[in-house]
């Protein structure tokens, strides 16, 4: 046999120079900001600029709308990186995907061009409203109604927990256009922040990932043109699944991107840190936790690119790989920053140190885009059907 069929995996090179150029950028502009970012509470308008300059802000946008054109695998790196410094400012790269990939994936042309571009220019940002208090897990059981007028549809209702609302400029919308038949009776659209009856909740007091605003938004008959709607009527429950199957691999590298952040501060601060004469990484022990929070990167990493290849592919089994990246990335960022506030003993308690932020920001990945709960649903029912 051919020798090349026993080389290790490892990363193209294109993809690890776009590592290497988001680290930089993320070194030198975004990490000095995360800090204060978690304190304030404030949206991280310098890491925005900074990733905008350099093509990070959006980089799964075509070519042909103005974007980078970013396949799913540099995409995930993008937001692991960012992630890496500062949870808050990956969901940037993260929520402009998942407010815009229900566009790629069923938009007309038309609407393509005239909402894809201003985001690639980093003109704008895209968020996605899906989620309703009483309509979480149970998305198909959505209040918010679109009502057709003439050549238009009117829309009332509330969304909630929505990532960077209040700052995005776009807003994909899922609402019922067909009361009383389920998920078939649902359709989506893109608002925009202007129009008409759009406005918002006040910022929700959270764990983690602060600063990026998470308001419910509000729509008072709020007036759009039929053309704003994305595919087909009564699609939208069908493109806001399949979007989450993609986008759920965002998820998994913004868990990585905390998790090996953390995972760098804790190796450093054990290396440095002397008790009983020597410091403390040369205790068994210590290389106990160190070796399976590396162990725990690793593998959340190599299931979370697996997953983007199957991704930019479009495969079959997309729907159980997502699950799956989203699922163990996010479990495995728990652990290992929960491991690396002990391994700091008090001063990982304080926040004079990143890794109480990291566990903090980690928890929400275990719950946005479907709970882990919903994600082990979501596995066993595509191992069941082989």
């Amino acid at each position: 046999m051919a020798d090349s069929q026993f080389d290790v995996y490892q990363l193209p090179e294109e993809h690890e120079a776009i590592r290497e150029a988001v680290r930089a950028v993320c070194e030198g502009k975004v990490a000095p900001g995360a800090a204060a970012a978690d304190e304030s509470g404030e949206f991280p308008q310098t890491s925005y600029d900074a990733l905008r300059a350099a093509d990070f802000h959006a980089p799964h946008i075509p070519v042909e709308y103005g974007g980078a054109g970013a396949d799913a695998l540099a995409t995930a790196i993008v937001i692991e990186e960012v992630a890496r410094v500062c949870a808050s400012s990956s969901l940037i790269p993260a929520v402009n995907k998942l407010g815009t990939m229900p566009l790629l994936l069923s938009a007309s042309e038309e609407l393509k061009r005239q909402y894809l571009t201003p985001v690639a220019a980093g003109d704008a940002m895209f968020s996605y409203c899906l989620t309703e208090r009483e309509a979480g897990s149970d998305a198909a059981s959505m209040k918010t109604r679109a009502e057709r007028a003439g050549d238009h549809y009117v829309l009332n209702g509330v969304k909630c927990f929505i990532t960077n609302a209040g700052v995005s400029e776009y807003y994909t919308v899922f609402a019922v256009t067909e009361p009383g038949v389920g998920a078939r009776g649902i359709s989506a659209f893109v608002v925009e922040k202007s129009d008409a009856g759009v406005s918002f909740g006040a910022p929700e007091k959270k764990l983690g990932i602060k600063g990026s605003p998470t308001r419910e938004v509000y729509f008072d008959n709020v007036r759009i043109p039929a053309s704003r709607m994305i595919g087909a009527p009564g699609t939208g429950f069908a493109t806001a699944m399949r979007t989450l199957d993609h986008t759920r691999v965002t998820i998994a590298s913004q868990a990585v991107g905390i998790a090996q952040g953390a995972l760098d501060f804790a190796k450093g601060y054990i290396q440095e840190r002397r008790q009983f004469g020597k410091a403390i990484a040369e205790f068994q022990g210590i290389q106990f936790m160190l070796a399976d929070m590396g162990m725990k990167v690793e593998a959340a990493r190599q299931l979370t690119y697996a997953a983007a290849g199957k991704s930019e592919r479009g495969d079959a089994d997309l729907t159980y790989f997502g699950a799956a990246a989203k699922c163990f990335a996010s479990d495995a960022a728990m652990e290992v920053t929960t491991d690396a506030v002990q391994l700091l003993g008090g001063y990982g308690f304080t926040k004079d140190f990143p890794v109480e932020r990291m566990m903090r920001d980690a928890k929400i990945t275990q719950i946005y885009e479907g709970t882990n709960q919903v994600q082990r649903i979501v596995m066993a029912r595509q191992l069941l059907r082989g």
